[in-house]
C-alpha cells in the first residue's frame, strides 16, 4: 500500500526512540462498529492501561467523599435535602466508571508527515490534527494518583485554541519520547503567521 506524503509515517528525530510509544500500551485501538466511523490509514498508538486503574481510583475517591459528606449531614446534621444532589453525584459518578476503560480504549493518537492526529471516543468520535509547524508548546504533567502509576498527560498548544490536545495516560518513557520527536519535528517545520 502506498501511503501519500500527507499519510506518510513520521520520520523520528535523529536519536528519538519511538519504540517507547508502543511499550505498555493497550493492544487494540477500540473504535465504533459502524461503516460511518471516522477513519485515517497508518499506525494508532494507544495509552496505557494504567490510566483506566488511575481514574478509578480518583472517582471511587470522590464517590468516598462524597458519600461521607452526604451520611455526616444526613444523620449528623439531619439535613435530608443532601440526599438529592448526594445521589446526583453518585449516579453519574458510578457510571462514568462503569464506561471508562472503554473510553480509555478508544484512545489513540498518529503520527503523520505533517501533523500529529489525536481521536478519542466511540458514540461522540473526535479527531484533531494538530500540524507541527504551529505548535506552540508541549507540556508533560503528572497528578500524584498519575504519578504513583507511573503515567503522565502530554498537551500540545497552539495559537488556536481548539486544536490544543491533551494525550492523557501516557507512559513516562512514551510521554518523553513523544515530546523529544515533536518537539524536533516542530523546529524543522516552523510556520511564520
Amino acid at each position: 500500500m502506498t501511503q501519500s506524503s500527507e499519510n506518510a509515517p513520521l520520520n523520528p528525530a535523529e536519536g528519538t526512540d519511538l519504540a517507547a510509544l508502543d511499550q505498555g500500551v493497550y493492544t487494540q485501538l477500540r473504535t465504533a462498529r459502524h461503516d460511518a466511523r471516522l477513519e485515517l490509514d497508518g499506525t494508532w498508538h494507544q495509552i496505557s492501561p494504567r490510566y483506566a486503574v488511575s481514574q478509578l481510583l480518583q472517582n471511587g475517591i470522590v464517590l468516598a467523599i462524597v458519600v461521607v459528606a452526604a451520611l455526616v449531614l444526613g444523620f449528623g446534621l439531619e439535613q435530608h435535602w443532601v440526599w438529592i444532589p448526594a445521589g446526583v453525584i453518585i449516579v453519574l459518578t458510578v457510571a462514568t466508571m462503569v464506561i471508562l476503560p472503554r473510553q480509555a480504549r478508544a484512545i489513540g493518537y498518529m503520527l503523520r508527515a505533517d501533523d500529529i492526529v489525536f481521536r478519542k471516543g466511540i458514540l461522540w468520535q473526535r479527531m484533531i490534527a494538530v500540524p507541527y509547524g504551529r505548535m506552540q508548546l508541549v507540556d508533560i504533567t503528572q497528578g500524584p494518583v498519575d504519578r504513583g502509576f507511573g503515567i503522565s498527560q502530554l498537551k500540545m498548544v497552539t495559537a488556536a485554541a481548539t486544536t490544543g490536545v491533551q494525550i492523557p495516560g501516557l507512559t513516562q518513557a512514551a510521554a518523553e519520547a513523544l515530546r523529544d520527536t515533536l518537539i524536533g519535528v516542530a523546529e524543522t517545520r516552523r510556520t511564520g503567521l
